[in-house]
């Protein structure tokens, strides 16, 4: 039976709420700085909620967020993006992993966790990562899937938005797509930063070398991440084809160049182990378009 994955990222909810001035110190002045003067533009609240309505009325099994959802790690943010998960769905049909912007500075670097633990606990509690107050990764059973939610997210020094995984949580993972295979699922990985092609010093996945050699080994059905703000379809090897590594662009983002609009993936995907299928379609606003619509399409396998 087909099940149908859908995929958004990035939304950076608007409106922001006002921050004190005590709370625009070091990396969070430079941030709201650039949301004033460029960021703030690139993110509309109503195209958001068009191309959430419009991912509801299409229907999905599942979906996942990869990650974004606040911007400067305000307090009021992370509530402000609890509603916006459960807008989505309930916890048990919205996966999530954490970006680069909602563990922004260290003193609320982990207010996602407690906050959206719904859309971030695995079926079964998870061995311990090594990282404070979350056990990543996560695995959630979905039909013949096995969404393994990675998490990237550590708080950097201005002007940065690395992303590191860690020795412990690349173990953990790998032994997740290990087991996920012998148990003859389609994995799926979430994870914010992408773990494949060249990118900016100032933004890359600090290990992603060693997340790609983890595949390497174990393999992996598909990798979906944000973070790019774009359009991206790249491939990883693994030990008997490559894998599919696809980021979508920001859903808030009203723009109409075709890979920074703002969309979102549905993958549908179907088969069994072995002979699996996935074919992808991109809803969005086409170049000159004024309504959400199909603008894209590819069969993975």
């Amino acid at each position: 039976m087909m099940f149908a994955l859908a995929h958004l990222s990035d939304p950076h909810l608007s409106p922001m709420p006002r921050p004190r001035l005590v709370e625009l110190m070091g990396k969070r002045a430079v941030g709201y700085f650039n949301w004033r003067s460029n960021r703030g533009a690139h993110h509309s609240p109503d195209f958001l909620s068009a191309l959430v309505a419009d991912l509801k009325h299409r229907g999905f099994d599942h979906l996942a967020v990869t990650g974004d959802l606040v911007n400067l790690g305000l307090p009021d943010e992370y509530a402000l993006a609890r509603r916006f998960l459960e807008s989505l769905g309930p916890g048990d049909r919205v996966s999530m992993v954490p970006g680069n912007h909602d563990a922004y500075v260290r003193g609320t670097a982990l207010l996602h966790i407690d906050l959206w633990k719904d859309y971030i606990a695995g079926d079964e509690p998870a061995q311990d990562s090594g990282i404070a107050g979350a056990a990543f990764p996560y695995l959630r059973r979905r039909g013949n899937l096995a969404i393994i939610g990675l998490s990237t997210a550590i708080p950097t020094a201005p002007f940065l938005a690395t992303g590191r995984l860690g020795k412990a949580q690349l173990l953990e993972f790998e032994r997740l797509l290990k087991i996920t295979k012998e148990e003859r699922r389609f994995r799926v990985v979430l994870i914010h930063h992408p773990p494949a092609g060249k990118h900016s010093p100032h933004e890359i996945l600090t290990d992603a070398k060693a997340f790609c050699a983890a595949v390497a080994r174990e393999g992996a059905e598909l990798v979906l991440h944000g973070h790019k703000h774009k359009a991206m379809l790249q491939k990883i090897a693994g030990p008997e084809r490559d894998v599919n590594v696809i980021g979508v662009p920001s859903a808030s983002n009203p723009g109409t160049a075709p890979e920074r609009g703002g969309a979102y993936n549905i993958y549908r995907i179907g088969g069994e182990a072995g002979a699996w299928t996935c074919d992808m379609e991109s809803f969005g606003i086409a170049r000159g378009g004024a309504a959400i619509a199909k603008i894209r399409s590819a069969k993975l396998l």
